[in-house]
């Protein structure tokens, strides 16, 4: 049977790596190709970069294929020359047009890192954690032409502890949705696979973030701003203001989850880092970045700054925080 897979991040490359492996061979399956995004510039060099998927696909000798819009005509072309019996996806990052959901004899599937209909679209992994979910998982469905509406084949629970954030998840899930895959192929080549209709009443939604999910507001709860550092790290983390300047948290914890005072204030600074009053709680800062220097523990840059108790995190220039 042959197969095109359809990936762009490190989420996507276990079930890819798997579709290559001895395992789905035996099953007849084929990879002929690998759909993925154009290489992105990156790092402060700013040189393109392949994405993970297209790196695992030249090491093993597949045809690459990277359309700026999958809609175009062009596009659509290309793919049917690779004459798919099965598409395979796995945090593609576009949407697919109906001539290519219709293309191949057995349709599209989609490895998706939620439990659907919970956490549809771009950022549902992070998304979960910055909504102090206890658990995810991972679902295996049909394409359709919705946002993730498609009815669902298969579905795994992940649980999603406090010491959790977007890295640890991805690489849970990424495991996860390989070896549901894994397990859900079988049933749809012999033609048993289930098919579930997704509840639309139970949907939410993950949009993909922007600058402003990054921004911490310390009028929220400690809890909260606990959830949101750690859904945006390591990839960026939160950011707040110290002196007018951009100023990143890439890591926290809960120091207590009651109690009330200025929003920001800075309550206590030493060895284990630098406790923030929130609307609820407190903070502490554990890793941190300030303007124009990299990441590092809060205790380290706390041994040459000028940091005192009563600054206020948060506050725009010529308003005070040091």
């Amino acid at each position: 049977m042959r197969i095109v897979f359809m990936g762009t991040p490190d989420f996507a490359v276990p079930s890819l790596l798997w579709l290559l492996g001895p395992e789905a061979r035996s099953l007849g399956c084929e990879v002929v190709g690998v759909v993925t995004q154009p290489d992105r510039p990156k790092g402060r060099k700013r040189e393109l970069t392949p994405p993970p998927v297209k790196a695992a696909a030249l090491e093993h000798g597949l045809p690459v294929l990277q359309p700026e819009r999958m809609r175009r005509p062009e596009a659509v072309e290309e793919l049917k020359l690779l004459a798919p019996e099965l598409i395979v996806t796995a945090a593609f990052g576009q949407i697919l047009p109906v001539a290519v959901l219709e293309m191949p004899r057995l349709g599209c599937i989609n490895v998706h890192g939620s439990l659907l209909p919970k956490y549809r679209g771009g950022a549902p992994i992070q998304r979960s954690i910055m909504n102090g979910e206890t658990e995810t998982g991972v679902t295996i469905m049909h394409m359709a032409e919705g946002l993730d509406t498609g009815d669902m084949i298969s579905r795994v629970v992940v649980p999603i502890t406090d010491a959790d954030d977007s890295g640890t998840m991805f690489a849970k899930l990424s495991g996860a949705g390989a070896r549901l895959l894994a397990d859900t192929l079988p049933q749809l080549l012999d033609g048993t696979a289930p098919r579930t209709p997704q509840d639309d009443s139970e949907a939410t939604y993950a949009p993909n973030l922007s600058r402003d999910d990054e921004r911490l507001d310390w009028s929220r709860g400690a809890r909260e701003l606990f959830n949101q550092v750690r859904g945006l790290s390591p990839m960026a983390g939160g950011f707040t203001l110290l002196g007018g300047e951009p100023f990143k948290v890439r890591a926290c914890r809960v120091e207590r989850e009651d109690g009330s005072g200025v929003p920001g204030e800075v309550v206590d600074a030493g060895e284990e880092g630098i406790v923030v009053q929130c609307g609820r709680g407190r903070l502490l800062l554990t890793e941190i970045q300030p303007a124009g220097k990299r990441a590092m523990a809060a205790a380290e840059w706390l041994k040459g700054s000028r940091l005192q108790r009563g600054a206020v995190f948060g506050v725009e220039a010529g308003g005070g925080g040091l």
